[in-house]
């Protein structure tokens, strides 16, 4: 009554034992897969690690850059804008990992929220009552009147191109893994099952349990069970050439730290625009939103902070040559990687397996 062991020559297997072999090569054909995948899926897992944490750390050195910039330069407003300064590299960071917003709505809003502030604070220093109505009037002007120039406009598009390839290389990273994880759980089909008991263990039903299939019969059965995860090989070669793509983006037109640290630099010069256009602004603004209550003299003591020295040159470097280092560490060993998904037969049939260095394998049918 076997199904899949069947031989001329008396057998000590059962039909039984067949169903047990059959649940045995499903077990270690996902196993030799995951171990096959380990190395590739620790590697990308690692490098998305490293590129976030690499990523943090340049967004941090611009936050602090830009948080130093207020205190320094700006400080009658510097506490009211140290909220608006996180959250515009809170976003950007969760643009960075891919979630639901744009760079543009990111500058924008945070633009929105520093014009009230510029306003009240370095344009017209005597404003006293900054009434949530007044306030929002100015955030809603501000998309009108323009009191930034083109420096908001080009911390945007400057922005867009750097982060963009950062967002896409981040998702893409995630996508290998997925892809990994999907061919680990593969199913194998009846055929297929059958013809992995028929390789590795109808031998043993004539006793034969030390004897290792023939190289080219190994080849053959498994290339017809992997023949669905194979023909993912185009594909995974375009990824990598993606992935190239993506890493040499990030090092050359659109970088990442060049546009992260020169952010507080625009974001100056935006606020200097405002200022030299001052009385224009005011003229404009009283006509839309009215003139609010003002105080004659100083400003009080309370708006001052005190001023704190972001030295952090030296991080901001090591980040940018971490960055840098772990790109080419990252792609150099994806390259060797190309072929993978169209030599796993070839590597599933090496090692222990079969038998390499004698003159006797199983056949399928008999020893040879």
């Amino acid at each position: 009554d076997l199904q899949i062991c069947q031989h001329r020559a008396p057998t000590c297997c059962t039909k039984k034992m067949e169903e047990s072999y059959q649940a045995a090569v499903r077990r270690e054909r996902t196993q030799s897969i995951q171990a096959l995948n380990f190395e590739l899926k620790y590697m990308i897992v690692g490098h998305i690690t490293a590129f976030q944490e690499a990523f943090e750390s340049l967004l941090r050195f611009a936050e602090n850059r830009t948080s130093s910039l207020f205190e320094t330069a700006y400080r009658p407003m510097a506490r009211e804008a140290a909220e608006p300064v996180k959250e515009l590299f809170t976003d950007i960071s969760l643009y960075i990992l891919g979630a639901e917003t744009t760079v543009e709505s990111a500058v924008l809003r945070f633009f929105d929220s520093l014009f009230p502030l510029v306003y009240s604070r370095l344009i017209n220093p005597g404003i006293t009552d900054l009434s949530e109505d007044y306030t929002e009037c100015l955030r809603l002007t501000r998309q009108d009147i323009n009191p930034f120039g083109h420096y908001s406009k080009n911390m945007v598009t400057e922005l867009s191109k750097s982060l963009w390839a950062s967002r896409m290389l981040s998702q893409a990273l995630s996508l290998g893994i997925e892809v990994i994880n999907t061919t680990e759980h593969a199913a194998l089909t009846k055929e297929c099952s059958r013809a992995l008991v028929k390789m590795q263990y109808c031998p043993h039903c004539q006793g034969l349990t030390l004897i290792r299939p023939c190289v080219g019969y190994c080849l053959n059965v498994m290339r017809g069970c992997l023949a669905s995860v194979s023909e993912l090989d185009a594909q995974w070669r375009e990824y990598i050439s993606t992935l190239e793509y993506l890493t040499n983006e990030m090092a050359t037109s659109h970088d990442l730290e060049i546009a992260l640290s020169g952010m507080w630099n625009s974001i100056n010069e935006a606020i200097l625009h405002a200022q030299l256009n001052g009385p224009q602004l005011s003229a404009t603004v009283d006509k839309v939103c009215g003139q609010p209550r003002q105080q004659e003299g100083n400003l009080s003591s309370a708006n001052i902070v005190p001023v704190k020295e972001v030295t952090e040159a030296q991080t901001f470097v090591m980040a940018h040559a971490s960055l840098n280092n772990k790109r080419r560490e990252f792609i150099s060993y994806m390259k060797r990687s190309r072929t993978f998904y169209a030599s796993i037969a070839e590597r599933l049939c090496d090692g222990d397996l079969v038998m390499r260095d004698s003159s006797t394998c199983w056949n399928g049918e008999d020893v040879v």
